[in-house]
């Protein structure tokens, strides 16, 4: 009996999303009679070990060391020593963020995975802990001299070496790493597939799904296998590449324009401006953003060209807000609200107005102008409006000025790829993230380059502090690139690997498609959170743009929504008195939380363990907080929805759409079960984690419902 269960829980261990997708159609079988965690047969099958009987828990790291193992002999099966010592440390990183807390793992585990390799004499004492775990090998492969060239190749590899979802969360910022403790990151979200939790939360960051695992995994692998057969740089380049190809053809793009690859919306930000620069015939830049608290909260400082976090995607260290090297600080920053100060949507007209009275007011006294359009803010706003933006230019030759700069903040990405080829034909830049509707991983950005601009990297140089900021192959291949280094921010490349999946997926769903399915969940959601008495819906109006046959990007996507404070005096009405910015960020971490051991008896366990992840709140002025902010949490529409999780390919799609709306109905019913043990649960402050808690204390996998 002891024996059934436990190869029940190593069965189980196998249906994990991340190990699923990374085994493929493998073979994966058990012998008791071995001694060891597994061994690698030379027709590639794995055999599990006694081992993983006896410590079911230890079980996944030991499979992921095993599959790791067995893919890189396949692919170098003449460096089957070098290719056993890479699997090693992918396996000891893995056994980092995956190893149970305080289970004993083999000696080599922290060699292998620490920041440089183990000297000559110490890989040699661990192959011979691996050796017996894969088909012998010529002893002239693993004899004396061959472990210092041994040494060498593996310390040029090690950087790239590793688990996909540790690599996707190098290069970009402190935000990304990864909380051993609860398996998430700042955003509350995952590099590895978490299917059991409801995610609406692509107007924030989401976790990776299955079927972007699988596309930064295949990245991954192709990585590794340039690197052990010798090819690496070359490897690394032509995938770069390849990634702005893809999101070039994504977007109709040409030849002569260009595509520049950024950690971060925030990023762009900075290449815009540097853009901007080389256009300005050497005047100052008057930049004009339209309502920076509902962008990137570095965004602002990175329009003044100034960094932006005291740490950059490279890993530099630099000073939080201080000037980077050939940005000017003659630079001057200039905003135009959104909202009026009780948190009401300020009219087109109106924003229009203070646009071009500031770009006026700009090249009238010798300021190139970069002026911004939103599409769209976090709540879904879009200003200002096409039609003052094409008499901008007018205006400004009228005054023998220079015409302005445009960049499109698209960075939510909620447009059809037309609309964006619409802006690039303007002659205006866009920018766009792979990790906001397309759902890929956080920080996933690219600058998208009309022709006008991209001719401006043709002469002049870029200034010389981005170089601690991307690296060449990020920008098109130009002159003005030069000053960068030389180099691949591996990291990124994973995470637009991961996203590039999502926009395939999407792309193959015909427009009126994903209209109609767009349109069925939005009205079921909006007519579930009016009927909620505990929350009011943020009148936010339809984006307003030109017609477009079958268009879905003509209607909100993004549903903000106030919470009642559950400890304010009654109200009634349209009166409720929301929840305040600090305790609303308090009710985004506790949906992504399991609180079924601190809500009392008789409350709904089930419901209050089921993970939800949603926007983070959005700070809003609110009349009813007397000069106080509220957060307006928000549940958002992506491409997933629309393309469907890996998950749920049983489904049919009117079935799934079922699923997915009541998904979101029971989001709003987590909502009321918070608000109902308010008090209860300020007390206890339950932490956020990538599974509910048995798992994340057993390893063992969630049964999807």
């Amino acid at each position: 009996m002891l024996a059934e269960r436990l190869t029940h829980d190593l069965a189980c261990v196998l249906e994990r999303p991340d190990l699923r997708v990374i085994a493929g159609g493998r073979r994966i079988g058990l012998d008791t009679a071995l001694a060891g965690p597994f061994v690698v047969r030379a027709d590639g099958m794995v055999v599990l070990g006694a081992p993983c009987l006896m410590a079911p828990a230890c079980a996944p790291v030991v499979l992921r060391h095993a599959l790791e193992l067995a893919r890189l002999i396949e692919a170098v099966p003449e460096d089957a020593v070098l290719a056993g010592l890479c699997a090693a440390r992918t396996a000891a990183l893995f056994a980092e963020l995956d190893g149970p807390e305080g289970a004993p793992g083999p000696d080599w585990h922290a060699g292998m995975a620490a920041a440089n390799p183990p000297g000559i004499a110490r890989l040699q004492q661990i192959w011979g802990e691996l050796a017996p775990l894969q088909p012998p090998v010529a002893q002239e492969c693993a004899g004396e001299g061959a472990f210092d060239r041994l040494a060498a190749r593996l310390e040029a590899l090690w950087p790239l070496l590793g688990p996909a979802e540790k690599l996707m969360a190098e290069g970009g910022d402190a935000r990304l790493a990864i909380d051993p403790a609860t398996g998430l990151n700042h955003y509350g979200s995952s590099h590895r597939p978490r299917p059991w939790a409801v995610t609406y939360a692509s107007s924030t960051a989401s976790s990776v799904s299955e079927r972007g695992f699988a596309g930064a995994e295949a990245a991954r692998v192709r990585l590794v296998q340039g690197g052990l057969t010798g090819k690496g740089a070359e490897v690394r380049a032509g995938m770069v590449a390849e990634v702005r190809r893809r999101i070039a053809e994504h977007y109709g793009m040409t030849g002569a324009e260009g595509v520049v690859l950024a950690p971060s919306g925030t990023d762009c930000e900075l290449y815009a401006l540097a853009l901007a620069m080389l256009g300005s015939g050497g005047h100052p830049v008057s930049n004009i953003l339209l309502a920076p608290e509902e962008t990137g909260s570095g965004v602002p400082l990175a329009a003044k060209g100034c960094h932006f976090a005291n740490d950059t995607a490279l890993g530099a260290q630099v000073q939080k807000g201080g000037l980077i090297a050939g940005f000017p600080a003659e630079t001057l920053l200039l905003s135009v609200p959104l909202r009026r100060p009780d948190g009401a949507a300020r009219t087109g007209a109106e924003i229009d107005r203070d646009c071009i009275e500031l770009a006026r007011r700009g090249w009238r006294t010798g300021r190139h102008v970069l002026l911004h359009r939103l599409d769209l803010s976090k709540t879904g706003l879009l200003a200002p409006g096409l039609e003052m933006l094409d008499r901008l230019a007018d205006a400004a030759r009228a005054d023998g000025a220079a015409v302005p700069d445009i960049v499109v903040d698209a960075c939510q990405a909620r447009l059809d790829p037309a609309r964006v080829r619409a802006y690039l034909d303007r002659g205006w830049m866009v920018m766009v993230t792979g990790s906001k509707f397309f759902t890929g991983p956080p920080f996933c950005g690219a600058l998208l380059l009309p022709e006008n601009v991209a001719t401006r990297l043709r002469g002049g140089g870029l200034p010389p502090g981005l170089a601690e900021y991307c690296h060449r192959a990020a920008w098109p291949e130009a002159p003005a690139a030069q000053v960068l280094p030389v180099g691949e921010n591996v990291g990124l490349m994973l995470r637009w690997y991961a996203a590039l999946a999502e926009m395939t997926a999407l792309r193959e769903i015909p427009r009126p498609v994903v209209r109609a399915r767009l349109a069925r969940f939005l009205t079921a959601l909006e007519a579930a959170i009016d009927a909620d008495p505990d929350l009011r819906r943020l009148p936010v109006p339809h984006p307003a743009r030109p017609p477009l046959a079958d268009a879905w990007d003509d209607r909100g996507t993004i549903l903000s929504f106030f919470v009642r404070d559950p400890l304010a005096a009654s109200s009634s009405g349209d009166d409720v008195v929301p929840l305040a910015l600090e305790p609303a960020r308090a009710l985004y971490r506790w949906l992504n939380a399991d609180l079924s051991r601190v809500v009392p008896e008789g409350a709904d366990r089930a419901l209050a363990g089921l993970l939800c992840h949603v926007g983070q709140p959005v700070p809003l002025p609110h009349p009813m907080l007397r000069g106080g902010v509220a957060g307006a949490l928000r549940l958002s529409a992506g491409a997933r929805l629309v393309s469907g999780e890996p998950s749920h390919d049983g489904l049919v799609p009117d079935l799934r759409m079922d699923r997915e709306i009541a998904d979101a109905q029971r989001v709003l019913a987590k909502i009321g079960l918070i608000l109902r043990y308010w008090e209860t649960l300020a007390a206890a402050d339950p932490v956020q984690t990538y599974a509910p808690l048995p798992a994340m204390e057993t390893g063992s996998p969630v049964p999807l419902p």
